[in-house]
């Protein structure tokens, strides 16, 4: 049985509590996870205060920051096969994506690094005589992390990287469901050489943790990656404090297909945009619109490398799809598979629920055509395509945008010129063309609607953590004039 223990003020410690952890393959415990409430909170936040105030870090050049990122980035590197194994174990994502995902990381830990002495201020040209006038661009303050358990060391990466760039420090809650990855991911960053209080890493639940966290009058940042309704909460929890917030929110993506694509090519890309992690990501393309005159071509395809995929241990290197993180995910997404059913959606595959231990759920299409089926509009996070069709672009576009989301998109056509056409058109922070799921430690993700504002990802995600000082200097040797006597 692992323990494992909070980072709190550079030093690791056990919490005001404990709770089991359950590895999804299996339904056993296989860990414990520290939990922290109230007093653990505000001694984190406390201590990313005083180090942003006293100490090394805040008298710290920028290019020394960024030697600190590298550091972690180089070790982030050499600890991937690690850090992996243990986000497999604790949330059932497989092992080759974690792999993969935790070794590309890195790379966004070293992009942040060179960008550290690279936030600039700027001088204006000021309309008054005998006055210099420029920007400094500062720290924001305390910035408060909440990320979930799926892709966690990467949706931590884009907050820590450029919030550290920026110079400011930070509490991260590490969700409740699969902590371990990023209670590991705190002894890299000791390792580092980070000051004590710059990082600290908790974990614990929504109502003790995650509100004190969010609502703690040190905060002057929340970025925050979750559903809707926890957003909620953490708005107005951020009454509070007055923080600033950034959202990255969930997603029901369009996945639209035109008669002229790559069959080949948009039948993979579907494949990996609704099947890989499970289904549990969220710019999972979850709604195929596919135009009328391939449907079943297209569908008949989908079906056969649905069925194709292999099921099984997420630590074995062959899977390709591994269990639901938790139990009742597996519920709500049984739940809404036949709500949808129930509401006149045909079940091309999958839908059933696997006998035997695990949080198991088969690949599911589901043919939702000229129905209103539930499916089309919540977000499973789980294996399910909901699939209409469409005859037209006007009409491919308004089925791509008949959602409150507004995360990301994929369009498929051999036509550029409608492919540019579909970009402006479709209502979502990414739209990719001819390909799906690609990111880049340069390139800015967010989205709109419910599924959140504010970016991550490149130099835009840089000054979400840093606020402008005007600073004014008179370059004139004449005394300041008497304000009560008139010229």
């Amino acid at each position: 049985m692992q323990r494992f223990q909070l980072y709190i003020d550079g030093a690791f410690e056990d919490g005001e509590g404990g709770f089991d952890s359950l590895d999804p393959a299996t339904g056993k415990v296989w860990a414990v996870m520290p939990e922290a409430r109230e007093a653990t909170v505000d001694k984190a936040v406390n201590a990313a205060h005083r180090a942003l105030q006293e100490g090394p870090w805040a008298t710290m050049t920028a290019t020394q920051r960024g030697q600190l990122l590298y550091k972690l980035a180089d070790l982030i590197a050499a600890n991937a096969g690690k850090l992996a194994e243990l986000e497999t174990r604790d949330t059932g994502k497989i092992i080759r994506e974690t792999s993969a995902q935790i070794a590309y990381v890195a790379n966004y830990y070293r992009y942040y690094a060179g960008l550290a002495d690279k936030i600039e201020g700027s001088f204006l040209p000021i309309d008054k005589p005998d006055m210099d006038v420029w920007l400094r661009r500062e720290p924001v303050g305390v910035v408060a992390m909440v990320v979930p358990w799926n892709s966690q060391l990467f949706l931590s990466a884009v907050k820590i990287g450029p919030a550290l760039a920026a110079g400011c420090t930070l509490v991260l809650k590490a969700s409740e469901d699969g902590p371990a990855p990023l209670l590991e991911f705190a002894r890299l960053v000791h390792e580092a050489g980070f000051p004590a209080g710059v990082v600290n890493i908790l974990t614990g639940f929504g109502a003790t943790c995650g509100a004190a966290l969010t609502s703690h009058p040190k905060v002057a940042h929340i970025a925050f990656t979750g559903g809707p309704e926890s957003a909620r909460f953490v708005v107005r929890n951020s009454a509070e404090n007055l923080a600033s917030t950034s959202l990255e929110l969930g997603g029901k993506s369009p996945f639209v297909v035109f008669a002229d694509a790559d069959l080949e090519s948009a039948v993979n890309a579907q494949v990996a945009g609704i099947f890989a992690a499970t289904g549990q990501s969220c710019v999972a393309g979850s709604r195929l619109i596919v135009e009328r005159s391939i449907k079943d071509a297209f569908l008949a395809a989908l079906k056969a490398k649905a069925e194709a995929i292999r099921i099984g241990s997420p630590l074995d290197m062959a899977t390709e799809v591994g269990p639901l993180a938790t139990r009742r995910q597996q519920d709500h997404v049984e739940r809404l598979v036949q709500a949808s059913i129930a509401a006149g959606a045909k079940l091309v595959t999958g839908g059933v629920r696997p006998e035997g231990p695990g949080n198991y759920f088969p690949p599911t299409i589901l043919d939702c055509d000229g129905i209103a089926s539930p499916s089309l509009e919540q977000e499973f996070f789980g294996p399910v395509l909901s699939v209409v069709s469409f005859e037209t672009e006007a009409e491919a576009v308004a089925l791509a945008n008949a959602t409150r989301f507004g995360l990301a998109s994929g369009v498929f056509t051999q036509n550029l010129a409608r492919g540019h056409r579909m970009s402006r058109n479709i209502h979502a922070g990414i739209v990719w063309i001819n390909t799906y799921r690609a990111v880049s430690p340069i390139a800015p993700f967010g989205g709109y609607g419910l599924s959140g504002h504010g970016r991550e990802g490149g130099l835009a995600a840089v000054y979400d953590y840093t606020r402008t000082k005007t600073v004014w200097l008179n370059t004139s040797d004449a005394p300041f004039p008497d304000p009560f006597v008139m010229r």
